[in-house]
């Protein structure tokens, strides 16, 4: 008697990208809905004003918050830290830009501290970051 022989099956060796595509594609999805969400970081109502709004882009920004505490490109400090700290912190993003946030419940001459600070450090133009105005 004969045996007979099964055919032999031939192993697949590629891989299904099917499901990962749709991994990726779910993730990219995820990603697009909370990346808006996640900036901004410090509560601040900027003050409005009758100018052009300037938005603060790709240089380094410094924000001061209600209560006084200066956020220096993510890295919060109170003012003696500020002053201490500020040239180093700045270094190469001076040249793509500095801005200045303010809550518009800061005293002037914080504002003005913190301005004092950032021309003793060499930095010659600052960018004043506002809402723009709402005309009734």
């Amino acid at each position: 008697m004969r045996r007979r022989r099964r055919p032999r099956l031939h192993l697949n060796a590629e891989i299904n990208v099917v499901s990962l595509i749709d991994v990726m594609l779910l993730l990219l999805v995820i990603f697009m809905i909370t990346a808006p969400m996640m900036q901004g970081g410090l509560d601040i109502r900027l003050p409005r004003a009758d100018a052009r709004p300037l938005e603060a882009k790709a240089g380094f920004v410094v924000t001061i918050n209600r209560a006084g505490v200066i956020d220096a490109d993510g890295t919060p400090l109170g003012f003696e830290q500020f002053r201490g700290t500020f040239r180093a912190l700045v270094g190469a993003k001076a040249a793509q830009g500095i801005y200045l946030r303010a809550d518009e419940g800061v005293p002037y001459g914080t504002v003005v501290r913190v301005l004092g600070v950032m021309r003793a450090a060499g930095v010659g133009d600052v960018g004043l970051v506002t809402d723009a105005e709402e005309i009734p």
